[in-house]
């Protein structure tokens, strides 16, 4: 099975199929990242817990009634951005039928002025992960929007109507001009996707028997200023940079064995002479791989010291797993909590309002029920995702140095001076062949690609929106970049494999008893089931895809704790 170039077929590779279409039930707290990639890819189906429910409502009847009061609200009656100069109605403490159409025109007016995305349309997947994202968040009940609006994402989602929305056009501070497309879709306009097919969304809506969201209040900033969109794709490329540095064990001891390395930068003692966060365990983990292998027993003539690409990868790949857990982090407060403007907060605490700038904030009424709702309504910078942009762009930086020594092993193992073995690792029968003297190019390729993705890019930008909007944090062009250095990987580790597994059978050649480690030994036998042995020059490209889908498939969940270590 061959890669596609947009790197969605490397993750759908690390997760089977469930059995049945059983359901994640979201509550705005406990959203996992493989539950959300599961929904996203149509596996599992999405229940609302109640009492999440019940927080949207709440917060939504909070919300009104701060409207009704006349109380100056972001985005509701006030406007947006430059604009929040600009009265929108002026309620006087009654929601007449003219207020509720000005908002109402409010509302449309921003989701058609802010969709205003460009270049080729996001992948479904990452658009139901979005959705799932933001419905996520808010049901912590801090949004204040329409309860359909909640309800809504999850029919599109059960219903697999896929809002078209293009995959550019986010500086990462609330991906406003490409999410503005869902709500475009939810009051029946722009397009969908039903199962491939594009069609308008008015016609999906009615198929599904979707009644169509007439949006009010703070409805469009609710689903427009959001992160959901720059985060699925952080979360895509978490998910691939996981298998990547989870099978990173398996294949540098493997090409350790390759080469006849030596073990001892990784030992427990070594190690503990210079005990950076995580690196026991680290060490562990390749010594596991590498459990039972003839690296173990004495042998005359083992060099006492290998390249440094191969002494210090326990260390490289120990930083890596530290800037994974760091993004892990990150990402699960982004999936997980709310980054709305304002911030509706049912039952704050209203001691805390010590003085006059802090108690406008508050509100309190009975509602037609005979209720008494009261909390606050609370401008923030909680959009702000610089927290998660730079814990992508570090592991990003940690990845390519994991790239590095891949790319640098894989040349030594060439090498005849380091390994003893033949050059280019050429066979008996192909002694005057090229054998692998070529296709050391195209891994010197991707890590020159990588070296470029790896540049930061969370400070490019300038101010916007009448110079209010005088930030940015990238984070939707950080995440792609980390999602095609992981895909720029699979090739690299592949490659490293095609090395490995030759030494491997000519190391065999001479010593028909050599043995591999335990889980070096499956990943061997598993690679030779695709790739055989090369006996004479061939074409590599099908051997490097092949290569290439193995790393991305190779089951390694077990040999790193993602949580072990963590900064």
């Amino acid at each position: 099975m061959k890669k596609t170039t947009t790197g969605i077929l490397c993750v759908s590779l690390l997760f089977p199929l469930f059995a049945s279409a059983s359901s994640v039930t979201l509550d705005g707290h406990s959203l996992t990242l493989d539950e959300a990639w599961a929904i996203a890819q149509g596996q599992k189906q999405v229940d609302i817990a109640s009492t999440a429910m019940n927080r949207v409502d709440k917060a939504n009847k909070l919300l009104m009634i701060a409207a009704g009061k006349g109380v100056p609200v972001y985005g509701l009656t006030v406007g947006v951005g430059l604009n929040k100069d600009k009265s929108l109605f002026d309620a006087h403490g009654k929601l007449t039928p003219e207020v509720i159409q000005a908002s109402r025109e409010f509302n449309i007016n921003a989701l058609h002025a802010h969709a205003a995305g460009v270049g080729p349309d996001m992948p479904d997947e990452l658009v139901r992960l979005a959705m799932v994202i933001r419905l996520n968040t808010m049901l912590t009940g801090n949004t204040g929007a329409q309860p359909q609006v909640a309800r809504m994402y999850q029919q599109l989602l059960n219903k697999h109507i896929t809002p078209v929305i293009p995959s550019r056009g986010s500086v990462g501070e609330a991906d406003i001009t490409l999410a503005s497309h869902i709500g475009d879709v939810m009051i029946g306009e722009w397009r969908v996707r039903v199962n491939g097919t594009e069609m308008a969304s008015a016609k999906a809506l009615q198929q599904a028997g979707i009644a169509k969201l007439e949006p009010l209040g703070k409805d469009a900033l609710s689903i427009l200023s959001s992160n959901a969109i720059s985060a699925a794709y952080s979360a895509k490329a978490l998910l691939e940079s996981r298998q990547i540095i989870n099978i990173t064990p398996a294949v540098f001891g493997l090409s350790l064995e390759a080469l006849d390395g030596n073990v001892a930068p990784f030992l427990y003692q070594s190690l503990s002479v210079r005990p950076f966060p995580g690196v026991q365990d680290t060490g562990g983990s390749i010594r596991n791989a590498l459990s039972g292998s003839y690296l173990w027993q004495h042998q005359d003539g083992r060099p006492l010291q290998d390249p440094l690409s191969f002494r210090t990868t326990v260390f490289v790949l120990n930083e890596a797993r530290r800037e994974w857990n760091e993004a892990w982090q990150m990402l699960e407060i982004q999936l997980n909590s709310s980054d709305d403007n304002p911030a509706v907060i049912v039952d704050a605490d209203h001691s805390l309002a010590e003085n006059s700038q802090v108690e406008q904030y508050f509100v309190s009424a009975t509602d037609a029920n005979g209720e008494t709702i009261s909390g606050a309504i609370f401008p923030t910078s909680n959009f702000e995702p610089l927290p998660l942009a730079l814990a992508i762009q570090n592991l990003s930086l940690a990845m390519g140095h994991l790239a590095h020594n891949s790319v640098q092993r894989t040349l030594h193992l060439s090498d005849d001076h380091f390994t003893g073995l033949s050059r280019f690792l050429a066979s008996d029968t192909n002694q005057k062949g090229h054998a692998f003297g070529a296709i050391q190019k195209p891994q010197v390729a991707l890590l020159a690609d990588i070296r470029d993705l790896v540049n930061p890019v969370s400070l490019d930008g300038q101010p916007m929106a009448g110079t209010i909007e005088d930030t940015y944090t990238n984070n939707l062009r950080a995440s792609k970049r980390l999602s095609q250095i992981a895909d720029d990987m699979c090739n690299i580790y592949g490659l490293e494999l095609l090395h490995a597994s030759q030494a491997i059978d000519l190391r065999k050649q001479k010593k028909p008893d050599l043995k591999l480690g335990e889980l070096t030994g499956k990943l061997f036998a598993t690679y030779r089931e695709k790739v055989p042995f090369v006996t004479q020059d061939r074409i590599f490209s099908d051997n490097i895809a092949d290569s290439s889908a193995m790393v991305a498939s190779f089951p390694a969940s077990s040999l790193v704790s993602m949580k072990t270590g963590s900064k």
